[in-house]
């Protein structure tokens, strides 16, 4: 893998991990409850947001907004 593998990675992981930042904000989470969610890239450059352990009604939360109808 070369560096700019890497670079591009990281940049995908950073900008995934910034959405689900704020939708979580978005839904009323507080972010003492996401603030472990971080970027992550693997030893090949593939990206990855670990997104740790979050409580159970914040994923119903998740769950929820995901059922949801998008809008036209």
């Amino acid at each position: 893998m070369d560096m700019q593998t890497w670079r591009n990675g990281r940049e995908q992981a950073v900008n995934a991990a910034e959405a689900i930042r704020a939708a979580l904000a978005t839904l009323g989470v507080p972010e003492s409850t996401w603030s472990g969610i971080r970027p992550t890239v693997t030893h090949n450059g593939h990206p990855y947001v670990h997104m740790g352990m979050l409580p159970a009604q914040v994923v119903e939360q998740i769950a929820e907004a995901l059922r949801l109808p998008s809008a036209p």
